[in-house]
């Protein structure tokens, strides 16, 4: 059995420091890059954030594949591959002197995201424990909750001391050296959850009905959390500043959001056993309304809070879309499942941050009231979802 050559620590160890570095290097490359690459290229930022999308969608319409080969054949090749991708993309970056150059080496980067981030990590460690998965995924989104308090400060501070071109070989370099030895020290057995006994609550209903019901509205609230997490990761600074903050006030409340992940996580890790995944959804989604409502009405006062508030509901949701379908719809076809999902949010999430950039310099505060009301509408679909008997 795949589940007996991996202890739980050593996976959520492993996969809790690729992911950091993996979502580092590439979701949250373009919030601290943009501005230098554009004015290096001779492009507009728009450009980039249009370049970033196609790797967003490049990740959307890979993503059901390397679920289902990751059901077949477990998650340590296309771990491993994507470390390999990701190393290629970035240094295509770094030697890129044309926009073409540039729009084509995030493409390479978005199927090394396809490859290596969450979807992946998740659907192998549901492989490797079956139903027992939820805890394990809850440990690496506590670890990986640190990407965007690294990635942010830190590769603006590569961006200042050796340009964005090293800071992109850098990343480039942790991928080869770190992360794919670790991947490589993953299990090769086929995955122990292709066909796991039948549990209560597991298996899929006699009337399909019901469960196309279920995932219609599970990929409506996955959808809306993914475009508000696309956006804010690469616009939460621009937005604050946008509201009046100051500069230094952004970058600092922006550096409370990777705390705050960790925090509702590691509530969630302490009380796995106790909350259903599905209020866990609940609670994770109504943060952000709260916390944008209270920067429309306080101002750059609450430039703070709101980070704390989007941070603990982003860092809650990214384990409740790895847990919750398993707990709706078992262990069985979970990668596959799991991509499928994700197709619609990936899409959402691809076009996101450049509409809310046109949207932001309009009005910043009709772009947040669109966010508040998505994100209304995203906690209407938890409602209706109804718990396996």
């Amino acid at each position: 059995m795949a589940a007996q050559s991996i202890s739980p620590r050593r996976a959520v160890l492993t996969l809790g420091a690729t992911q950091t570095i993996g979502y580092a290097c590439s979701s949250y490359l373009p919030a601290s890059l943009a501005g230098s690459m554009s004015q290096a290229i001779g492009t507009s930022t728009a450009f980039v954030f249009g370049a970033f999308s196609g790797a967003l969608l490049i990740h959307a319409f890979v993503g059901p594949a390397a679920g289902r080969s990751v059901d077949r054949s477990g998650a340590r090749l296309p771990l491993s591959a994507a470390s390999i991708i990701l190393a290629l993309g970035l240094a295509g970056m770094a030697v890129s002197q044309a926009p073409w150059h540039l729009a084509l080496a995030w493409l390479v980067v978005g199927l090394g995201m396809a490859l290596g981030l969450y979807d992946i990590a998740f659907a192998g460690l549901v492989g490797w424990f079956g139903l027992d998965a939820r805890r394990s995924i809850t440990g690496v989104t506590l670890i990986a909750g640190f990407a965007s308090t690294i990635a942010w400060p830190l590769t603006a501070w590569m961006d200042h001391e050796i340009g964005w071109r090293g800071a992109c070989l850098v990343w480039a370099a942790a991928n080869l050296l770190i992360c794919l030895p670790l991947h490589l020290t993953l299990p090769r057995d086929a995955p122990a959850a292709v066909a796991p006994p039948e549990v209560p609550g597991s298996s899929a209903p006699e009337n399909p009905a019901p469960v196309a019901l279920q995932m219609v509205l599970l990929a409506t609230a996955l959808s809306v959390m993914s475009g508000i997490g696309s956006i804010m990761g690469a616009h939460l600074p621009p937005l604050l500043m946008a509201m009046g903050a100051s500069a230094a006030a952004a970058v600092a409340a922006g550096m409370l959001v990777g705390p705050a992940q960790v925090a509702a996580r590691f509530a969630e890790f302490v009380l796995v056993r106790r909350i259903h995944p599905l209020n866990s959804g609940r609670a994770a989604v109504v943060a952000f309304p709260i916390g944008a409502g209270l920067l429309l009405a306080l101002g750059p006062v609450a430039a703070a809070p709101f980070a704390i508030l989007y941070g603990a509901g982003n860092g809650l949701f990214t384990i409740v879309r790895g847990t919750l379908p398993l707990a709706l719809f078992g262990a069985l076809n979970y990668g596959g499942r799991l991509g499928s999902l994700n197709v619609p949010a990936r899409l959402v999430g691809a076009v996101a941050p450049l509409l809310f950039a046109l949207a932001l310099a309009r009005s910043v505060e009709l772009a947040l009231g669109v966010l508040i009301a998505a994100s209304v509408l995203a906690f209407g679909c938890l409602l209706l979802l109804r718990r396996p008997d």
